[in-house]
């Protein structure tokens, strides 16, 4: 996809581009969660795990308002996963949701990103909002699928090389806190 494209594919900051939802998980992370899954990614993982979601143009536009207020009918909903595609391609509009939330119930909020934690931030930046999703996510797993590392043993994660990552305490330590399950 050429950059222009990209960048008008990320502009509106109420809509968010999914390949779907998943009203009530328990395999993508602790606890009963409901599942964002966004659509578009540049990794193309072979042997992915949901490689529909990512075109770019796939998927379908929702609002943020109408994603919030489907996850909190749900009392029973303790946390909010952000899967793929790949949330840092939209991860403005994905903060957003996250932002919004957070004023009405103490969710937390784990986003998967084949990114690796370093590289996103010292690639943040006013205009990414790397930096701002990052900080509004309790648990990051990142890295991408690796299918010779796939190991079905692995709690929450596709492949052994996948982190669970601290992220708040990494980011004020300047030192990557892994979390354990």
């Amino acid at each position: 996809m050429e950059e222009n494209q990209k960048q008008c594919y990320k502009c509106n900051d109420d809509m968010l581009r999914i390949a779907g939802v998943q009203r009530e998980s328990i395999v993508d992370g602790p606890g009963i969660r409901y599942v964002v899954f966004t659509q578009g990614c540049p990794h193309h993982c072979p042997g992915c795990h949901n490689p529909e979601t990512h075109d770019y143009s796939a998927g379908k536009l929702v609002s943020i308002k109408d994603l919030e207020n489907d996850i909190k009918k749900n009392p029973l909903i303790r946390g909010v996963t952000i899967s793929g595609g790949e949330p840092f391609e939209q991860a403005k509009v994905v903060n957003k949701l996250i932002d919004d939330l957070k004023s009405e119930k103490p969710y937390d909020f784990m986003v998967y990103t084949g990114y690796k934690f370093e590289n996103l931030v010292s690639n943040a930046n006013e205009q990414n909002g790397y930096l701002d999703l990052l900080n509004n996510t309790d648990i990051l797993m990142d890295g991408r699928f690796v299918e010779s590392l796939k190991n079905e043993n692995t709690i929450f994660r596709g492949s052994t090389n996948q982190r669970a990552i601290e992220c708040k305490e990494s980011l004020e330590t300047g030192n990557i806190k892994l979390h354990e399950f």
